[in-house]
């Protein structure tokens, strides 16, 4: 199903896998969701259907993302969530711009920073001082509800293979794991939203729900906004800056945020191909 969103390929019918998934797991309950005024869909995936990017599902005429609110959960358990909109949206920005450690460049990730820095207050690690030491003490000390780490990520099976990059090393899943447990403790603020703007944050196999995303909604982060493939780091910034944008706008929803943000894309010229907006998943608490 990627490979028919890729603009890059040309298939004759680059929507039709998305229509029939569509069929499958929409239409037979179209009619109930339009009695009921449903506007959010939470999605429990599983098995090759975590792969699947649900706002890029087409009715023939239009994407779900236009229709609804959607999110994905790795369970049915949810960790309770304050409203973002009872928060000031004071953000850690940790980003790895340059080539590092065999990774190429992120150009894009300076622009994402600035622009996020533009619409909400924000306190930033970036190239050099996004050490594994400062993103460290910075999550576990400082009380920012929203963190976001704009760097390449890897996700396995295999813990050891799972890793966010640093300036000076690969945090391992594990680590990031004790990282935010230990802000998930009585008398401290837990992270409401973590933002992972990399490498396909959110695929998954059979042994782990949802990759880095769904570790991060684990260890305590009541959502994570993440990706399902390699993504283009400008359009990256762009979705990003209106997903800020939309949250200071819908009162802290993190799901109409996104959704927003997605559809803004969508609308464009330049990144209207599913292949740019929909890899953007939000796991976890969609208030």
């Amino acid at each position: 199903m990627f490979a028919t969103l890729n603009p890059f390929i040309t298939p004759s019918d680059p929507l039709k896998p998305n229509q029939k998934i569509y069929d499958w797991l929409i239409r037979p309950a179209e009619a109930e969701l339009q009695r009921g005024g449903i506007k959010t869909l939470v999605f429990v995936l599983d098995g090759v259907l975590r792969g699947v990017p649900v706002a890029a599902l087409h009715d023939g005429k239009q994407f779900l993302i236009e229709k609804y609110r959607l999110a994905l959960t790795p369970g049915l358990q949810l960790l309770s969530s304050q409203s973002l909109s009872t928060l000031k949206l004071k953000t850690l920005v940790g980003g790895l711009a340059e080539a590092r450690q065999g990774f190429a460049s992120l150009p894009g990730v300076q622009q994402e920073i600035k622009d996020i820095a533009d619409v909400v207050p924000t306190d930033v690690l970036l190239n050099g001082n996004f050490t594994r030491n400062r993103l460290q003490t910075a999550i576990e000390t400082a009380q920012f509800p929203v963190i976001h780490l704009a760097t390449h990520a890897q996700f396995s099976s295999r813990a050891e293979d799972t890793f966010l990059l640093t300036w000076d090393e690969r945090v391992n899943v594990k680590n990031l794991d004790r990282f935010l447990k230990d802000r998930d403790r009585p008398g401290r603020k837990p992270i409401e939203l973590l933002i992972l703007s990399a490498c396909q944050t959110a695929v998954g196999d059979k042994r782990a729900a949802l990759g880095l995303a769904g570790v991060a909604v684990r260890s305590g982060a009541r959502s994570t906004v993440a990706t399902l493939w390699s993504v283009q780091d400008r359009s990256t910034a762009d979705l990003m800056t209106r997903f800020y944008g939309a949250l200071n706008k819908t009162g802290g929803s993190k799901a109409e945020s996104l959704r927003q943000a997605q559809i803004a894309l969508l609308k464009s010229s330049e990144y209207s191909n599913p292949y740019y907006w929909a890899p953007f998943v939000l796991v976890g608490n969609w208030l």
